[in-house]
Formats: C-alpha cells, structure tokens, sequence
C-alpha cells in the first residue's frame, strides 16, 4: 500500500494563479474567489500533486504524510 497525503492550501498566502488545476488536473479547484482548495485533502501520493506544490509561486500548498504528519513539501530547512 502507498503513502497517503494530506494537502492543504494557505489560502491567505494563495494569489489565485491557477498553476495547481493545470499542473495537477482533478487535485485542485478554484472557487469564485480564485482561491485554489484540494479537490481532495487526504490523497494518494500522486506526482501530480507533488509537482503543482513544487511549481505555486508563492509556496501556499503544503504536504505531509497523513498519520504521521511528517512533512514531505515544502521541504524543512
């Protein structure tokens, strides 16, 4: 069995680019205030999920290994 996540998105940090619903299609939706929400906050590890992270300009998603919260994005200094 395969790690699961647990994504979220500050939404006081997110600026609405939409780069997570292009990079990761069906794992990101944005609401009529163009803040972007999981379509799914406890997820599968998914690639996809992990590179919309790594691509938000202003690092607003955050993962971690649900159970253990371990953080697997952003990566801790």
């Amino acid at each position: 069995m395969g790690d699961r996540w647990h994504v979220e998105v500050d939404r006081s940090v997110c600026i609405g680019s939409g780069m997570c619903v292009i990079t990761a299609p069906g794992g990101f939706t944005l609401d009529s205030a163009r803040q972007s929400h999981p379509q799914d906050p406890e997820t599968d590890a998914n690639e996809k999920v992990l590179e919309a992270a790594e691509g938000c300009p202003v690092e607003a998603i955050t993962i971690t290994l649900s159970g253990s919260g371990e953080v697997v994005f952003p990566p801790e200094d």
